[in-house]
């Protein structure tokens, strides 16, 4: 069945009207003519889903009056104006005023159809995304935790129950920026210990010399600079659930201490031969397959490899993209007393289009930086690509230099994931002046957005 195409056609020159009557009928359009401007708004005081179609020089009602009344009352109806040659600076001066478009008389009726015809796409998209919308808004549970209406994230959503409702330790795959962290965390919420601590461990973030004290604890005077008692994250989240985030960079001499901890589900304190003993669930999440990584023991991986879950990327996720992106978009222009920006027609083909190797982090950041500035979504996307021609390898830095940044770059982006952007406990824990930290936050190109406890960084 063909969908429909209602057109109110408005022109208060009767020969006019009815030969573009004429044609679009012919080219399949419902059409309701006025030649009287005050009866066609009327007309659009009732239900209208459809395009108006305008003239702009007309008697007791002009054509852009009557398009301020029909926008009033119909705020997603597109409006064609038609203008005379001497009225163009007028017509482009409505379109910045909410006019989808104008056509200069003469014209080619041909135009005038393929200008309608895009209008129409234009609004059954803008009533797609807007359906869309209210399906997030009416979501619940874990679906309102991890964003997504495709059959790969309702599969996605189905898994993570399952294996959340058993007490297992479960391995988590996904790709940079995909939501593992979320994932562990729905999984913990959703399983046997949802009240029980959540304590997360970025391996990446960690300077090797610090990891056993981080993990175990220690005692006081256990070492150069253990001046008290340090508490480690076995214990911390003992009764709980402990993450591993990026697991696979967890030093290898390392691997077989953590292995033993997990058999034996007891540990010792650095500095102490006190035992104490555990109940963790173990959540892992790798970007890599742990099976094929050489610094990984496999005795260790298949301790924490009893359930797997794998996260889709973003760009297996077609049905996703333009919703999460308006969602963000517009949560970014609420959060900030600014309009919300519109997509034009051709950007959802853009963002379809888009390989989105940072995927959910990657699209918020863009759909962020498109509501608060003025550039296209074919501009953001040109010139992050640009940025990245010549990537450097952040995950093996080579020099001194490189190093340091790197672990600096981890040490904030840890902390402010520890305190959920809270930038004053971020300066607390990490004693840094408010100036310094953002100039870090600047240089490593760090965004607090992205930190923050909303359901929405989600995939």
């Amino acid at each position: 069945m063909q969908p429909s195409k209602p057109i109110i056609l408005v022109d208060d020159e009767e020969l006019v009207l009815r030969a573009n009557e004429q044609w679009l009928q012919l080219a399949g359009f419902e059409t309701e003519c006025f030649s009287d401007p005050r009866q066609a708004l009327q007309r659009l005081q009732q239900p209208f889903d459809g395009v108006l179609v305008s003239d702009i020089k007309m008697p007791h009602i002009d054509g852009l009056e009557l398009m301020d009344h029909a926008l009033a009352r119909h705020p997603e109806l597109p409006v064609v104006l038609i203008t005379a040659h001497g009225d163009v600076d007028m017509a482009v001066r409505s379109v910045h005023a909410g006019a989808y478009d104008f056509i200069e008389k003469p014209f080619d009726p041909q135009r005038l159809v393929k200008t309608l015809e895009r209008a129409l796409d234009q609004l059954q998209l803008t009533h797609q995304n807007r359906q869309l919308r209210q399906r997030l808004r009416e979501q619940s549970g874990i679906g309102a935790k991890l964003l997504g209406i495709s059959p790969s994230m309702q599969q996605l959503h189905e898994e993570i129950l399952e294996v959340a409702a058993l007490n297992t330790h479960v391995m988590i795959y996904g790709e940079t920026g995909s939501g593992k962290e979320i994932v562990a965390q729905c999984i913990h919420e959703y399983g046997q210990r949802p009240n029980a601590a959540f304590v997360a461990l970025n391996c990446a973030a960690i300077p090797e010399a610090l990891f056993e004290s981080e993990l175990f604890g220690h005692e006081a005077g256990s070492f150069s600079g253990a001046a008290k008692r340090r508490i480690g994250k076995f214990e911390y989240a003992n009764g709980g659930t402990l993450f591993f985030d990026e697991i696979e960079s967890m030093p290898i001499n390392l691997q077989a201490k953590v292995l033993r901890a997990i058999q034996e589900q007891r540990i010792e304190r650095l500095g102490s031969n006190q035992t104490i003993e555990l109940n963790n669930r173990i959540l892992s999440a790798s970007k890599v397959n742990l099976q094929e990584h050489k610094d990984f023991r496999q005795d260790l991986y298949y301790r924490l490899n009893i359930s797997e879950i794998h996260i889709p990327p973003l760009r297996e996720r077609g049905d996703d993209i333009p919703l999460l992106f308006n969602h963000f978009s517009e949560q970014a222009a609420n959060d900030n007393s600014l309009p919300a920006r519109l997509l034009e027609e051709q950007d959802n083909q853009i963002l379809m289009d888009h390989n989105w190797p940072g995927n959910v982090r990657e699209l918020r950041n863009i759909a962020t930086r498109f509501a608060l500035g003025k550039r296209t979504l074919h501009e953001l996307l040109e010139q992050k690509t640009s940025t990245f021609e010549h990537p450097r390898d952040q995950h093996s830095p080579r020099s001194l230099a490189q190093k340091v940044n790197q672990y600096e770059s981890n040490l904030i982006q840890q902390s402010l994931t520890k305190h959920l952007g809270n930038i004053a406990l971020v300066m607390q824990e990490l004693d840094l002046p408010r100036r310094t930290l953002n100039q870090k936050m600047q240089k490593y190109e760090i965004n607090r957005i992205d930190f923050l406890p909303t359901n929405e960084e989600s995939p």
